[in-house]
């Protein structure tokens, strides 16, 4: 085979194909790349001119992979892949927590959890330096799989071969009701008795809208009132459309909203918080002390996983 030179290849021309293709978007893509819309393009066209072959078919609505595309872009995931690798294990010879480490915290844990955390991530590891995201589970594990996140804290299981999960704590739920609801006159509350039309859940896509219902043990629920968030969750409580289970680390700092809510312990209902990284980085072994770490300092009304 003839040789090929790699000199008008660059990782960095492979990263814009990759985020073009993962938002869909040339304007989006240079924003999250930190270039102009004018240069990633450029830098595209100039490496399928390189590697011969149209990668995008665009329009002003569209783009997409051309089939020949889609074949390269997994090349390119792969290549990425294998670069920050290279990173990590170069990394892990001066300190595997040392430099940057990227973790993605979900939403309705996130708020909750960090500002506590933070002090003692500080003590305990001078030299990190952290970036955080907050979202969903599922565009998390995205990242984290395509090695754009280093760690992810995530309610378990999450049904993946190719993550290790470490968990960490169990959180308990509450049930949190306007005040004087009829559920809240009982002296004992069970689990059975939620899964009303008056059930407050969060939008389709949130981990705990499929916990509250399987916490309740419904398949789905046909209420039309969902919250978009944790924080409206709670004040759609308050004033008085209906009643949700809530995690316990988000009822801290709730003063404000004594007098119109009623919050109930569940027996029996709880959610399992766990560290997650993909099975194949080499940082594994740093990463269960990391596990280890974070078990040793669990918020008090949390039930650390021996």
């Amino acid at each position: 085979m003839a040789y090929i030179p790699l000199s008008g290849l660059s990782l960095r021309d492979i990263e814009y194909v990759v985020a073009v293709d993962d938002l869909r978007n040339f304007s989006r893509a240079a924003e999250r790349c930190g270039v102009s819309q004018a240069g990633l393009s450029e830098q595209v066209r100039k490496l399928e001119a390189l590697l011969d072959v149209t990668i995008f078919e665009r329009s002003r609505r569209h783009v997409a992979p051309t089939p020949d595309g889609a074949r390269l872009i997994a090349l390119c995931r792969d290549v990425l892949v294998s670069a920050r690798t290279l990173i990590e294990v170069a990394r892990a010879r001066s300190g595997p927590l040392d430099g940057v480490l990227r973790i993605g915290v979900i939403a309705t844990l996130g708020p909750y959890y960090i500002p506590g955390l933070l002090p003692r991530l500080r003590q305990k590891y001078p030299q990190l330096s952290l970036q955080l995201t907050e979202s969903m589970t599922a565009p998390m594990l995205h990242k984290l799989r395509h090695n754009e996140l280093d760690l992810v804290l995530a309610a378990l299981p999450l049904g993946s071969d190719a993550l290790h999960a470490e968990p960490l704590f169990e959180e308990p739920f509450l049930g949190v009701f306007p005040r004087n609801h009829a559920l809240t006159q009982t002296d004992e509350l069970s689990l059975e008795e939620l899964g009303g039309s008056d059930l407050l859940l969060l939008e389709d896509g949130h981990c705990l809208r499929d916990q509250a219902l399987s916490v309740c043990g419904l398949s789905e629920h046909g209420s039309q009132r969902l919250a978009t968030s944790l924080e409206m969750l709670w004040h759609m409580v308050g004033a008085g459309e209906g009643y949700s289970l809530i995690p316990q680390l988000a009822l801290r700092n709730r003063a404000e909203m004594a007098e119109l809510v009623d919050v109930r312990p569940m027996t029996g209902a709880s959610r399992t918080i766990g560290l997650v990284w993909r099975g194949s980085d080499p940082r594994g072994p740093a990463f269960r002390e990391f596990a280890a770490f974070l078990r040793d300092h669990v918020p008090s009304d949390c039930t650390p996983i021996e």
